[in-house]
């Protein structure tokens, strides 16, 4: 949706985590994720054959991956040439 939305779409989301982001607080809407059971093995009886996803909100996200992309370098930094997996 956001890539289709275009321009508007982008700059609506913008300003959302920009508001978020001044005000140091998330809407209560970011906390919550709807938990929906995914088929994983053969026997569908079986509970234990299904794990769950959380759906969050995509603005959330964006948000979430933004953060991630600007503190790896900092983390990178402090644990140097010790194996790690970003």
């Amino acid at each position: 949706m956001i890539k289709a939305g275009g321009r508007k779409i982008r700059s609506e989301n913008h300003k959302l985590i920009n508001s978020n982001w001044n005000k140091e607080e998330m809407p209560e809407e970011w906390k919550e994720s709807i938990i929906v059971p995914t088929y994983n093995k053969c026997n569908k009886i079986d509970c234990s054959n299904y794990r769950d996803i959380s759906l969050l909100s995509t603005t959330y996200k964006t948000l979430s991956n933004i953060l991630l992309s600007r503190l790896i370098p900092y983390g990178k930094e402090i644990i140097g040439d010790h194996q790690c997996e970003f």
